[in-house]
């Protein structure tokens, strides 16, 4: 019975990193690839890198492109915008 006794406190911690450290991480990672895989045509986003633009086309390949400036279109992967600013209402 005291040998259960002393892994009590390892099993409290690793309980308590769990429910601090793990569980919100893999929250925000389902949210982050929801929020890559609504992208639509119009929507204005952040890259990781800090370029502001507004979505020209999604492609199949894990990849969108990005507007920049007026005729500057660069190729993002989905996975590095971080933010999506100005969301598009859906076509009807």
């Amino acid at each position: 019975m005291e040998a259960i006794g002393q892994f009590i406190p390892l099993i409290l911690i690793f309980a308590i990193m769990y429910f601090l450290l793990i569980r919100p991480q893999q929250k925000k990672v389902k949210e982050h690839a929801a929020m890559v895989e609504a992208l639509r045509r119009g929507d204005q986003v952040v890259t990781q890198g800090g370029l502001i633009g507004k979505v020209s086309k999604v492609k199949e390949d894990n990849e969108v492109e990005v507007e920049v400036a007026e005729g500057v279109k660069v190729r993002v992967v989905k996975s590095t915008i971080a933010q999506v600013l100005n969301k598009t209402e859906p076509a009807k």
